[in-house]
C-alpha cells in the first residue's frame, strides 16, 4: 500500500503529461486505466484465492510483491501511454493478493475478533497513504518518474521481508486437496456468494460501498486540480492528510467500536458519516473547506472490516480464500465500473460548465443506497 500511494499523485499527471497538457482527455484516459487495473483484480483475485487455498497463502503473497516491483520498474521506463497503460495491466494483476491477506487473516483470529483484525489491514493501508502520497508528491515534484522507482524498491523490499519472515498461515491439513476451479473464476464466485440469503445481500451492500468508494482515487487529484488548483505536492500533503485519518479510524476505533456497538451498528455509523463526506467533498467551495471532510471520509473506513467480519461467518474455513476472492471480485466489478462512470461525469461536467462535484454527489447516493441493503442482510437468515 505504500507503494500503490506513492504513484497516486503522480500517475494521472503523467497521463495530462502524456495527452499534451489537454486534463479533459486525460480525465477519459486516466478512467481506461482504473478499468484496466479493475478487471484485472476481477479476473485474477478468485484465481488467487482458490490457489492459496491449495497452495497456502504464503506463495500467493510472495509472487505478488516480486511481480509488483518489477512491473513498477517497467512503469518507471515506460516511453509512451501505451506503455504505461501495459505496466498498469499487469500492476492490477500483482497485486490481486489483497483477498488473500484477508485469508490469512481468517486463518489466524476467531470469528469474534475478525473484524477488528480486518480493521488492522485498514490500519496498514490507510498508513500507506499516509506515507506514501507525501514520499510521491514530493519525489513528483522533481521527475514524475521518480516516485515509480521509489514504489519498485518498496515492493521488492517487502518480498525479501515475506521470504525471510512471513510464516505460512494455512496448515496443509485444512488446505483444500485440489484447486477448485469452479469457483476460482468470477462466475464461481457469484454462485459462491448466491449459496445464502445473507450472504447475497451482504455482497450487495458491499458492492455499492465498493463502487462509491471508487470516486475517490477516480476524481480526487483531477477535481481538486480542476477546482482548486492544486499542484502534485499540495495533492501529496492533501492525500497524507486522509491516510492519517484513515490509519486512526483503522487502528484505533475499529476493534473498540466493533466490541462496544456490534458489527450492524458500526456498519451504519460508518455508512452514514462516509455519504456525508461524499457530500461535503461535493459542495465544498474551496480547498479549505474540502478538506475538513476526510475525517468522515475515515469513518466510512469501519465498514469494510465490519462487512468482512459478517460474512467470514458465513463460510467454513477452507472456503475463507473463495470467500475472499469472491469479494475481492466485487471490488473489481466496482472498480472497472467506478473510474469510467466517475470520470466521465467529471469530464462531462467540464465540457458542459456545470456541477463538477456531481460524481461525489451520486457516490453519496450510492453510499446511502448500500446502507438499506446492509440493513436488511444484517437482519437475514443466516442458515
Amino acid at each position: 500500500m505504500l507503494a500503490l500511494g506513492v504513484i497516486i499523485p503522480v500517475l494521472p499527471k503523467l497521463v495530462v503529461a502524456f495527452e499534451g497538457g489537454d486534463l479533459q482527455s486525460a480525465a477519459r484516459v486516466v478512467g481506461y486505466f482504473g478499468f484496466a487495473w479493475a478487471a484485472m483484480q476481477f479476473f485474477f483475485q478468485p484465481v488467487l484465492g482458490a490457489l492459496s487455498d491449495h497452495f497456502g497463502r504464503r506463495p500467493v503473497v510472495l509472487a505478488s510483491n516480486l511481480g509488483l516491483g518489477l512491473d513498477y520498474i517497467f512503469m518507471a521506463l515506460a516511453p509512451s501511454l501505451p506503455f504505461l497503460f501495459a505496466g498498469r495491466v499487469i500492476s492490477g494483476i500483482t497485486a490481486a493478493s489483497v483477498a488473500t491477506a484477508n485469508a490469512y487473516i481468517s486463518d489466524i483470529t476467531p470469528p469474534e475478533k475478525r473484524a477488528g483484525r480486518f480493521g488492522m489491514i485498514g490500519a496498514a493501508f490507510g498508513l500507506g497513504f499516509i506515507l506514501g502520497p507525501a514520499i510521491g508528491g514530493a519525489l513528483g515534484a522533481y521527475d514524475l518518474r521518480l516516485p515509480f522507482w521509489a514504489a519498485a524498491f518498496f515492493s521488492l523490499a517487502n518480498f525479501l521481508y515475506g521470504y525471510f519472515i512471513l510464516p505460512e498461515s494455512l496448515a496443509p491439513e485444512k488446505r483444500t486437496p485440489g484447486i477448485v476451479w469452479r469457483s476460482a473464476n468470477v462466475f464461481g464466485s457469484v454462485e459462491f456468494l448466491r449459496r445464502k440469503p445473507a450472504l447475497t445481500l451482504l455482497a450487495a451492500a458491499l458492492f455499492l460501498s465498493y463502487l462509491a468508494h471508487e470516486s475517490l482515487p477516480a476524481l480526487f487529484v483531477l477535481y481538486t486540480q480542476n477546482r482548486y488548483n492544486w499542484d502534485a505536492s499540495t495533492t501529496g500533503w492533501a492525500l497524507t492528510i486522509v491516510g492519517v485519518s484513515q490509519t486512526i479510524v483503522s487502528g484505533a476505533l475499529v476493534r473498540p467500536a466493533v466490541a462496544r456497538l456490534g458489527e450492524k451498528t458500526t456498519l451504519v455509523i460508518a455508512l452514514t458519516c462516509g455519504a456525508l463526506g461524499l457530500v461535503a467533498y461535493a459542495f465544498a467551495p474551496t480547498g479549505a473547506l474540502f478538506m475538513a471532510a476526510p475525517p468522515l471520509i475515515a469513518l466510512w473506513g469501519m465498514a469494510n472490516p465490519s462487512f468482512q467480519g459478517l460474512a467470514t461467518r458465513l463460510a467454513g474455513v477452507s472456503e475463507q480464500g473463495r470467500l475472499q476472492g469472491a469479494l475481492g471480485s466485487l471490488r473489481g466489478v466496482s472498480g472497472m465500473v467506478g473510474p469510467i462512470l466517475f470520470t466521465q461525469i467529471f469530464a462531462a461536467s467540464l465540457a458542459f460548465n456545470v456541477f463538477s462535484g456531481a460524481g461525489y454527489f451520486f457516490a453519496a447516493l450510492l453510499l446511502a443506497t448500500s446502507l438499506f441493503i446492509g440493513l436488511k442482510a444484517a437482519g437475514a437468515k443466516r442458515d
